[in-house]
């Protein structure tokens, strides 16, 4: 029996103390040090004793001799998690989905399970074998392929798993776990720590892909030690207005891929459904056309979308003009007002102006700007723009309007939607042929004017 070693952590922070003490010296925060075991008595490990096998020792290789041909990644039926994953799901891989309390984790994760052609073992902590059978039916109600595993202790855990020898291991969720080997309640800063390194050990050993569901605060931010992020290998963040039909998955760290991807779902009565053309439910389909409307040609990831920008501007009622963007940067739009009442000489300074990104999402591509600036001086003039126009430009503070990156898959996108005309810099470097579509190149702020006013 080995020593047993403890040590003292602030659950807020992650600062390490030799002996407790009731303030932590570095978020300043109290009552928020517990004592944390460092070196615990000699355990098995996720495998049962009868099991345990003598292990090589690893050696370290030229990285040209390591071989991976065999790790092909698992493709799901979802495109839209295959996409921000990278391409599918890693073997071996441990990923973390977060998001807001009935945001639709449970149902995503659900879903992917039943539909995956690989052995699944879906382990839920929350509900009960019969909640999660009555949701199963409403989503699809046949699946050969998804056993369903209510338990919280590791330990039982990992039995059933060395029984079933499952692809792929979804846990629901991460937070209701316990393992013996701790003793503190479920959800504690230790027993997060120490459940997920039992996790990622029975990962990596045996080559089985393992997804988490984690909780959040109330800040947004994944519940549990920051170390928590740093030990998966994908975290993934599943966002959208509950009053919303829309939800977005992001990627904030992919080991495996970009964490520019984006994939977009919307709620149903039977579950998420994949959106593939997500430029058709950005934009608003009206007959009349109305002021203080643009379409913007950005890029999510390698997905280029084409969204709607609102923009209203009326004179301030209350003397300080009111400044609101959803969905855009506030402070960039300050930019740009500053850029149009400079260089185009639009007096904005006496007026309120509100920006809104239509479908709820968030959206900081550059090229976002010259559609944010045609909007507000289309609501300004009350002149509304031609449907058939979308923009795809980066302003600077000069007024000159510059290039932005990848403007050709965008202008292919705007074609493919049935735009006529699309607004994008001079200075970019366009070697399309045969498009049916309109390039207008413009170089500053003040050629946009002419066209619009």
């Amino acid at each position: 029996m080995a020593k047993l070693k403890t040590t003292f952590f602030c659950q807020n922070c992650g600062s390490q103390y030799s002996k407790w003490q009731g303030q932590c010296t570095s978020c300043k925060e109290w009552n928020t040090i517990s004592e944390e075991v460092l070196q615990k008595p000699e355990k098995s490990d996720w495998k049962t004793p009868s099991s345990t096998s003598t292990k090589r020792v690893s050696r370290p290789l030229l990285i040209n001799e390591i071989d991976v041909s065999q790790e092909a990644r698992m493709q799901t039926e979802d495109a839209e998690f295959n996409r921000v994953l990278g391409g599918g799901i890693v073997p071996g891989s441990l990923t973390l989905l977060g998001g807001e309390p009935g945001i639709g984790k449970s149902t995503l994760l659900l879903q992917i399970a039943l539909k995956l052609p690989y052995k699944t073992l879906y382990i839920s902590g929350e509900e009960s074998q019969k909640q999660i059978k009555m949701r199963a039916e409403r989503i699809n109600p046949s699946s050969n392929n998804c056993y369903i595993l209510t338990e919280t202790k590791t330990q039982n855990i990992f039995k059933q798993i060395e029984e079933l020898e499952p692809d792929i291991v979804v846990v629901d969720s991460i937070q209701t776990l316990h393992s013996d080997y701790i003793e503190s309640s479920s959800g504690s800063i230790s027993q997060i720590k120490e459940c997920t390194t039992e996790l990622i050990k029975f990962a990596k050993e045996t080559a089985t892909p393992v997804i988490l569901i984690g909780h959040i605060t109330k800040d947004g931010n994944i519940a549990g030690p920051k170390i928590l992020e740093h030990m998966v290998d994908t975290v993934l963040q599943f966002e959208g207005d509950r009053n919303h039909v829309f939800r977005i998955l992001r990627a904030n760290k992919n080991r495996f891929g970009s964490t520019n991807e984006l994939g977009i779902y919307e709620m149903q009565g039977s579950g998420l459904r994949e959106v593939s053309n997500p430029s058709e439910i950005l934009i608003t389909q009206k007959d009349e056309e109305l002021s203080g409307n643009a379409i913007a040609a950005t890029l999510e990831g390698m997905r280029p979308l084409l969204i709607e920008v609102q923009a209203l501007v009326s004179t301030a009622v209350y003397g300080t003009p009111q400044r609101s963007a959803t969905g855009f940067n506030a402070k960039r739009l300050n930019m740009l007002l500053a850029v149009l009442e400079k260089r185009a000489g639009f007096r904005l300074g006496a007026k309120d102006v509100f920006l809104n990104i239509t479908g709820g999402i968030t959206v900081d591509d550059p090229a976002m700007d010259l559609a944010v600036v045609a909007a507000i001086l289309s609501s300004n003039e009350d002149e509304a723009l031609p449907k058939d126009y979308c923009f795809a430009a980066e302003v600077g503070l000069s007024g000159e309007i510059r290039p932005v990156q990848r403007v050709e898959q965008r202008i292919v996108e705007a074609e493919k939607l049935g735009f006529s005309t699309i607004f994008v810099s001079k200075y970019n470097k366009i070697s399309l042929k045969n498009t049916k579509i309109k390039i207008q190149l413009i170089s500053k702020i003040e050629d946009l004017v002419d066209f619009i006013v």
